[in-house]
């Protein structure tokens, strides 16, 4: 009988440990339906971190689209094609830096801004 026990012990503290590390990635309250407040883990989030990736990119565009605008397209090209010619990285450098539509958009409004050196 005492086994039983034991067993069933063991069983109920193994599903509040996992209840408890589930809670400390986050939780939300709710209160239900007779008013008890329970505590509910937070639904799980993606692995990939779309807010961040978002970021880069935008900031990669506005940053190629102030080269740009700043040292003009004959130039940028120029400095682009001589990218290309280097190793691997900077072949992969080179793509990635390639005036796109939207580089020249963003070139074509930040232009007026800008200083003229």
């Amino acid at each position: 009988m005492s086994d039983a026990n034991q067993r069933n012990f063991e069983v109920r503290m193994n599903r509040i440990s996992r209840r408890q590390q589930r809670l400390s990635r986050g939780y939300v309250m709710s209160v239900n339906h007779d008013g008890l407040i329970i505590a509910e883990p937070k639904p799980r989030s993606s692995v990939i971190p779309w807010r961040g990736l978002l970021f880069v990119l935008v900031g990669t565009l506005i940053v190629k689209g102030v080269m740009l605008a700043q040292i003009g397209p004959e130039a940028y090209e120029a400095r682009v094609a001589t990218l290309a010619s280097g190793n691997e990285i900077e072949k992969v450098g080179a793509y990635v830096l390639t005036a796109d539509p939207i580089t020249q958009w963003i070139a074509g409004l930040v232009a007026p801004i800008l200083p003229e050196g």
